[in-house]
């Protein structure tokens, strides 16, 4: 559905509502450009858009199927932008990734965003206060959701830095320390974030270092800001998913530690219970000729041999760490 269409003129916001029939004339208004926000549209809702715009036809697929990595295509005038959106769940741990696809020509903005990260409409409040960015055009808005979705990054890194942390304190507590499966989802968010993060840094080094119509030499520095943060994110994100291989190591190795310690404790228990195991069958194969048997104080001398032998068995398993 379409969120909000305008027109704005001279970095100004054009007062009144503005249908999908007025944008050719809209367009084509000196010193105008025309900014359209749909959310989640159809098929059939994008098809009056990209025909009054006349947007390629791929780049209308991709827009509205979604699931694309974030890249920078040019079709003749018009600049395709794919953005990756994340925000980061705490209760279940969990990224949510998004989408934002950006139609840019000289005169339009045609943005598409799919998933609840990074809206919008705080963005759109926030330009128009800044006349002298919109009268740059629509590279303006470009740079305001770039920067709007790179800073959304900032939350998710710390919000799984924190996790980090807490299973970093769990493996390494005296508690059992089977974290794996936390540690496996962790990765798994880690992840999905850099896939979102890493591949934009490509098309944010074009914008910066390449010449596009809609992006003036003025808007330059900003995106160049915005790629010095990202390039940050990235680093952090790297970081993340080294430290978290590092730690499932770690966790791994301390579940092989106990359960070797565990087999230890084991095996010197049967090999005390051995003895008396030993004693008691030699006595009970039921040979006539035993001397021992007719001993007045056999019985008791066995019972303290037995005692005598697990205890000093006990006493070296202690001593060598198995019990």
């Amino acid at each position: 559905m379409i969120v909000d269409a305008a027109v704005y003129e001279d970095g100004r916001r054009v007062p009144g509502e503005l249908a999908l029939s007025d944008i050719p004339a809209a367009c084509h208004r000196r010193n105008a450009f025309v900014w359209l926000g749909l959310y989640e549209p159809t098929e059939d809702e994008f098809d009056a858009v990209r025909r009054e715009f006349e947007l390629h036809e791929l780049a209308v697929e991709d827009a509205i199927c979604a699931h694309q990595r974030p890249k920078l295509e040019i079709y003749g005038e018009l600049v395709f932008v794919v953005l990756k959106t994340a925000r980061y769940i705490d209760e279940t741990e969990a990224v949510e990734i998004g989408e934002i696809m950006m139609f840019v020509g000289e005169s339009f903005i045609v943005v598409v965003r799919h998933g609840e990260g990074s809206p919008l409409s705080a963005v759109r409040r926030r330009i128009e206060s800044r006349p002298d960015l919109l009268q740059h055009g629509p590279g303006a808005v470009a740079y305001a959701i770039v920067d709007k979705v790179v800073d959304d990054y900032a939350p998710v890194i710390v919000g799984i830095d924190t996790d980090i942390r807490e299973v970093e304190i769990e493996v390494f507590s005296e508690s059992d320390p089977s974290a794996a499966e936390r540690i496996y989802k962790l990765k798994r968010e880690v992840l999905e974030l850099d896939a979102a993060t890493t591949p934009l840094l490509d098309p944010l080094d074009k914008l910066v270092h390449r010449y596009y119509r809609f992006v003036p030499e003025s808007l330059t520095e900003y995106f160049r800001d915005v790629h010095d943060h990202l390039l940050r994110e990235v680093a952090q994100v790297q970081t993340f998913r080294d430290l978290l291989t590092s730690v499932l190591e770690a966790n791994l190795t301390r579940v092989s530690v106990r359960q070797n310690e565990d087999m230890r404790k084991i095996s010197a228990w049967v090999a005390i219970a051995a003895v008396p195991t030993m004693i008691a069958g030699i006595y009970g194969m039921n040979f006539d000729n035993m001397p021992e048997l007719d001993a007045e104080y056999g019985y008791f001398v066995i019972l303290g041999v037995i005692a005598a032998v697990c205890l000093l068995m006990y006493r070296a398993f202690r001593k060598s760490g198995w019990l």
